[in-house]
């Protein structure tokens, strides 16, 4: 429609489609920034855009006053700016980075235990200890962030994190024995456990509703960038002499932590926790740096408000948080654990369950014992079975960053289920591939080895897309405000037990029921994992922090969205696009 015909303007939703809007001299006079409209059928839904003048039309238009399309066009085409959600992103990066220390000790050890082995003439039962110990070290950080992470702050919990894993990471480094090893591993642990708690929550609470799926799925980026990192120092420094080598592999892990708390200093609080502690002025400083407009920042507040149980009428710089109760402690366990209602004990089975089965999976299994695998699948050399790990290392970084372009575009259940059921197929087919393997031990038998790895990579690749990331992004999103530190620790707390248990089980386990056996009991309990998923799980794409009890509140939304809010969301998400 030619603006020479008609003074009517038509208005895009950011995907090029176009729906109806004011004329141009109304407008006008509602301003020259967003125009906010109301979507029919939407009920409170607004959606915010701009007019789009195509062609010939940002030149002529007889139908509105020569002065009047001079002034107000200019203003009126600018597009939505995205600055503040890159200041979002770098925030995101930055606390993310305390899960390359998980990562870096993952990677590591599966090729430096083989060394350290050799050194101090350890057995396999003293090396599945010293695998998956860490993870059970981690609890006490774990439990700790919670509340040092409201009493501190999110920012400064996450510089404690990595100070401490600098010092685990010096003393493994220069242990003289297997006892100052494992204590160093123990100190590591505790800055792994802090790390893995707050990374997550901390992004959750600075990003938009609209990109929290992407940068939340950070940390688990980091994870396999960090796990890469280590399979790379266990290649580069194998040749080295043999009570050297695993020392620098290990040691090596303290660099990053240093340059990590010291540019963490350079980020904001979260601003869910500066209006917990009734610091507004500086909570809208920080929404107002990591929201699409001002308008988004004024409503994430007032929604971070009225979860604090500020009044709306409170408006000051810095104001007081209503108490409530006596023992705040004791109020948030016996809201969350002791008398929960049925919405929050539908969270918490979720938030725990997600982190169990994604660890019962047996992900640490193929990380941590990966040269072990390829070697029992037929590769024998060290420096091949090295370089293959690094392959492992390789698909499961370039997967989890194909992962988070989709978190937000395809949702969280969609994924979840199909990288699930894709782990279920590749866990049989390298089960099968071992067996066979195991069977022929004289014998090579190339489509056997060909499959064995060729199944460890999909498996990898399939979790890295789906259950790996996701794991992180609904348990930081799902809990409420008052009981979020709390709820994604007792989801940390069983993400470390259960590695713990399938690290240092499983060299025991192979030996009990066949490496190839150990394989199938996995594939079993992540199709367990896709029920429990599909029953229990609901979507909560393009969902505010604030709606998440709301959602679990009802059972039936856990399979379908109330399609007005689905629909309003995803207006809502195009405009931002």
């Amino acid at each position: 429609m030619s603006a020479t015909t008609s003074n009517s303007r038509r208005l895009c939703n950011g995907r090029g489609q176009v729906i109806p809007g004011p004329t141009l001299p109304e407008a006008v006079k509602m301003g020259p920034h967003a125009i906010r409209i109301v979507v029919g059928g939407l009920g409170e839904g607004e959606l915010s855009t701009a007019t789009t003048v195509h062609g010939p039309e940002r030149a002529s238009s007889s139908s509105a006053p020569p002065e009047m399309a001079s002034a107000a066009l200019p203003e009126a085409v600018a597009p939505k700016k995205k600055g503040n959600v890159r200041f979002a992103f770098a925030c995101a990066i930055l606390a993310s980075m305390t899960s390359i220390l998980l990562g870096y000790d993952i990677g590591v050890m599966s090729g430096a235990s083989l060394y350290i082995k050799k050194d101090f003439n350890i057995s396999d039962g003293k090396v599945e200890v010293l695998m998956g110990i860490l993870n059970l070290y981690s609890l006490i950080g774990s439990f700790a962030a919670g509340r040092t992470s409201d009493w501190i702050g999110r920012r400064y919990t996450i510089v404690f994190a990595a100070v401490i894993f600098f010092a685990g990471a010096f003393l493994m480094g220069f242990a003289v024995n297997y006892a100052m090893l494992m204590f160093g591993r123990f100190v590591a642990g505790i800055g792994v456990g802090y790390a893995l708690m707050i990374a997550p929550v901390y992004t959750a609470e600075v990003s938009p509703a609209s990109a929290r799926g992407f940068l939340t799925s950070f940390p688990e980026v980091f994870i396999n960038f960090g796990i890469l990192l280590g399979y790379v120092s266990n290649y580069a420094f194998s040749r080295l002499p043999l009570n050297l080598g695993w020392r620098i592999m290990l040691g090596i892990g303290a660099a990053p932590s240093v340059l990590l708390a010291l540019m963490v200093l350079g980020m904001p609080e979260s601003p869910r926790w500066l209006v917990m502690k009734g610091r507004l002025a500086d909570a809208k400083v920080v929404l107002e740096k990591t929201s699409n407009t001002a308008e988004e920042a004024a409503e994430r507040l007032a929604d971070i408000k009225a979860a604090a149980g500020i009044p709306e009428e409170l408006d000051g710089d810095v104001v007081t948080v209503p108490k409530r109760g006596s023992g705040n402690e004791k109020r948030v366990w016996k809201e969350l654990i002791l008398s929960p209602t049925p919405a929050m004990r539908r969270i918490l089975l979720s938030g725990i369950g997600i982190h169990f089965f994604q660890q019962a999976s047996g992900i640490d299994s193929v990380v941590l014992y990966s040269p072990r695998v390829f070697k029992s699948a037929g590769i024998t050399d060290d420096k091949h079975l090295l370089g293959t790990t690094c392959a492992v290392g390789v698909t499961k970084t370039l997967f989890i960053l194909v992962a988070t372009f989709f978190l937000d575009r395809v949702g969280r259940r969609p994924l979840l289920l199909s990288s699930t059921g894709g782990m279920i197929l590749s866990l049989i087919g390298l089960g099968a591939g071992l067996t066979v393997v195991g069977q022929h031990p004289d014998a090579k038998i190339p489509w056997a080895i060909g499959l064995s790895i060729a199944s460890t990579l999909a498996y990898v690749a399939f979790f890295s897309i789906g259950l790996g990331p996701i794991t992180w992004v609904y348990s930081s999103e799902i809990f409420p405000l008052q009981v979020r530190a709390l709820g994604c620790s007792l989801g940390v707390a069983a993400n470390r037990v259960t590695s713990g248990v399938i690290s240092m089980t499983f060299l025991s386990l192979s030996k009990a029921i066949t490496i190839g056996g150990s394989f199938f009991l996995y594939s079993g309990i992540a199709a367990l994992a896709w029920v429990f998923f599909y029953t229990y799980l609901p979507e909560t794409r393009g969902r505010t922090l604030e709606e998440m009890s709301k959602l679990f509140g009802d059972t039936a939304a856990a399979s379908e969205s109330d399609e007005p809010a689905k629909e309003k969301k995803k207006v809502e998400m195009a405009a931002t696009n």
